[in-house]
């Protein structure tokens, strides 16, 4: 029997139209609510931050939420608001956006790279132990593709050698550990609303922490270092006008319309999880059958909502490598993606003295993963193109 061709080598492609990695959902309840906001003037550093903070707090079990204007912002704020500076090493993981890296450097300190789990691709404990030393301030911890982190193992971790546990989670809102929500465990958890994110603003991020002391830092480094509250200010005020700079802060405010947007889209967020989990559930179940493949392994403590789903070959078992396999999804209007390169490989990072070889589980882990779509508006339809063709090139190209 012949076998089903692939696009790539002259059979017909899955699907006419292209299907994307991600795409954000907006309805008309998202549209009337910017609309309500941009109609009355209150546009930015109004009433519908206070709203989004709270909601933040309701979804994830957070004490206090810091909405900023990206996911970056975050990051930089939550490392000022653990006192990283000069001098300080920040343990973090190269399988990331380079934002969880960058952090540290906007502080004056160096980012340190833990190599991850071969099976998770989340960073490992263990090797995180390792790098610790006198100079360590914090731990980045990623929840890469939504799945958490093993937060235990690098709270105690923390706790043991005076480390503040920054979690960057960015793709991790409406996962769960342990029976607690993402966002109420490490000392500070960032978020991102990044339009490709499970709910987006367009832009804008988070920090969300239960520390009051983090909590007034970051507001501070959120808005200029700026305060009106005469119990922190240095001289008396000489009019309700009055106000003083007391740290070194940035503009990371968020607007009003971007923050009526993400309380609309976390109204949804109950539905955005669970098509999200079904999909994921296809996918594994489709792709758990080919030796040609490798399932991203999820920890019995994380009930995960993924924002992206991970592809990995199995070079050994294929005549292609991630490449051709990658345009090999493109010719069937299988769009993909591939997150990530590994952050000490960009030349900003060669010209600091990182070199490759430093975690070798991460770098041959990137050499064989793509991104496939994954987002709520996909259809089953959708979905079953997907798998499809990755099943026809699976087989092709099989040994």
């Amino acid at each position: 029997m012949e076998k089903d061709k692939p696009a790539l080598c002259g059979g017909k492609p899955v699907r006419d139209t292209k299907i994307y990695y991600g795409h954000q959902y907006i309805d008309d309840d998202d549209v009337q609510a910017v609309a309500e906001v941009v109609r009355n003037g209150d546009l930015t550093c109004g009433p519908k931050i206070k709203e989004l903070e709270d909601k933040l707090c309701q979804v994830t079990g957070a004490r206090y939420a810091v909405v900023c204007s990206n996911g970056t912002a975050a990051l930089h704020m939550a490392a000022l608001a653990a006192g990283i500076g000069p001098g300080d090493e920040v343990i973090t993981t190269p399988i990331t956006f380079a934002a969880s890296a960058n952090c540290a450097l906007y502080c004056g300190a160096k980012p340190v790279f833990a190599d991850i789990n071969e099976e998770t691709y989340n960073i490992d404990p263990d090797c995180v132990e390792k790098l610790v030393s006198e100079k360590t301030r914090a731990v980045v911890a990623v929840d890469y593709t939504g799945q958490s982190a093993q937060l235990d193992e690098l709270l105690s971790l923390c706790r043991e050698n005076d480390m503040v546990l920054i979690e960057d989670g960015a793709h991790v809102i409406g996962t769960s550990y342990k029976g607690r929500k993402n966002g109420s465990i490490a000392d500070m958890t960032t978020l991102s609303f990044h339009p490709v994110k499970t709910v987006t603003g367009g832009e804008g991020g988070a920090v969300l922490t239960n520390n009051e002391e983090y909590y007034k830092k970051l507001l501070l480094y959120r808005a200029h270092g700026i305060t009106r509250d005469p119990s922190l200010m240095e001289h008396e005020p000489d009019g309700p006008w009055y106000y003083e700079q007391i740290a070194l802060g940035m503009n990371y405010r968020l607007t009003d319309i971007q923050a009526a947007l993400l309380i609309s889209q976390l109204n949804k967020l109950p539905a955005f999880i669970e098509r999200r989990k079904a999909i994921v559930k296809a996918y594994d179940e489709a792709f758990s059958k080919l030796p040609q493949l490798f399932v991203q392994r999820e920890i019995p403590e994380s009930d995960t909502t993924r924002h992206l789903y991970i592809l990995r070959i199995c070079p050994d078992r294929l005549t292609i490598d991630r490449k051709r396999f990658f345009e090999a999804l493109e010719a069937e209007n299988v769009c993909c993606n591939v997150h990530y390169i590994p952050t000490y490989y960009f030349p900003y990072y060669e010209k600091l003295g990182y070199c490759r070889g430093i975690c070798p589980k991460a770098e041959k882990l990137y050499e064989e993963i793509i991104s496939l779509p994954l987002y709520y508006a996909m259809t089953d339809q959708d979905v079953e193109d997907v798998i499809r063709a990755v099943t026809r090139i699976a087989a092709y190209f099989a040994k």
